[in-house]
C-alpha cells in the first residue's frame, strides 16, 4: 500500500501499468477507519495483480477536488488511467472484491 500525494498521483495512478485501487479518506473519517482493515487484507492478496494506494483528502485537496470526491471513503479503481469503477462508504469485504475481480 503506498501513500498517493497531489505530486505523486499521476505517476503512481494514472500512468500504472497494472489497475490501481485508490482509498480516499481522512484521518477524522470513522467509516474510514472501518475500511482501512479490509483494504490492507486485500492488498496482500491481490498484490501480484492490483497497486493499492491511499489518498488523504484533506492533505490533497486537487486531486480529490478534481475527482469530485463528495463522501469518504471513496474507493475507485483505475485501468489504464480511467476511473473503471467506485464504492463510497463502507462495504463488506466481498463487495470490494467483486469490483476488483472484475476489473482485474
Amino acid at each position: 500500500m503506498i501513500h498517493v500525494l497531489d505530486s505523486t498521483f499521476e505517476n503512481e495512478v494514472i500512468k500504472s501499468d497494472k489497475p490501481v485501487l485508490v482509498d480516499f479518506w481522512a484521518t477524522w473519517c470513522g467509516p474510514c477507519k472501518m475500511v482501512a482493515p479490509v483494504i490492507e487484507e486485500l492488498s496482500l492478496e491481490y498484490a501480484d495483480k492490483v497497486k493499492f494506494a491511499k489518498v488523504d483528502v484533506d492533505q490533497n485537496p486537487v486531486i480529490s477536488n478534481s475527482l469530485r470526491i463528495a463522501s469518504i471513503p471513496t474507493i475507485m479503481i483505475f485501468k489504464n488511467g480511467q476511473v473503471v469503477d467506485t464504492l463510497v462508504g463502507f462495504r463488506p469485504k466481498e463487495a470490494f472484491k467483486q469490483i476488483i475481480d472484475k476489473n482485474i
